[in-house]
């Protein structure tokens, strides 16, 4: 059984830092992309990064967070990281993290990560509240 799930959210003030954690079980860590969305109340949900161990540990960033936030993964413990500094009220939200549906699909090389459809399993969502 896949399962995903998210720990590390919490309350900061502007220019603080979080580690978000995802533990993933129920497949093989290294043949599937995973990545992080958020979804803030009101609004669309949106792609925030992606890794892939796939072809080794290639990561990518959506540009309101590139330079800010980290992704990284550990294999051996089946978990992607992701370390938000500078955080901003904007980044309010509740972030959650995904499997890619295909096995070595590549999307995060190739750019398909941005699509939700590329997805089939996700957390439950940790919540992440910027605010002074």
């Amino acid at each position: 059984q896949v399962q995903l799930v998210e720990s590390g959210g919490g309350s900061v003030q502007p220019g603080g830092s979080l580690r978000l954690s995802c533990a993933t079980s129920g497949f093989i860590f290294g043949e599937y992309d995973v990545g992080w969305f958020r979804q803030a109340p009101g609004k669309e949900r949106e792609a925030v990064s992606c890794y892939s161990a796939t072809g080794g540990d290639i990561t990518d960033y959506t540009d309101f967070v590139r330079g800010r936030f980290t992704i990284s993964g550990d294999r051996p413990k089946g978990t992607v990281y992701l370390q938000m500094d500078n955080l901003k009220p904007e980044d309010t939200a509740v972030y959650y993290c995904v499997r890619d549906l295909s096995r070595w699909s590549q999307s995060c090389r190739t750019g398909r990560w941005h699509r939700w459809g590329e997805y089939d399993y996700w957390g439950q969502g940790t919540q992440v509240t910027v605010s002074s």
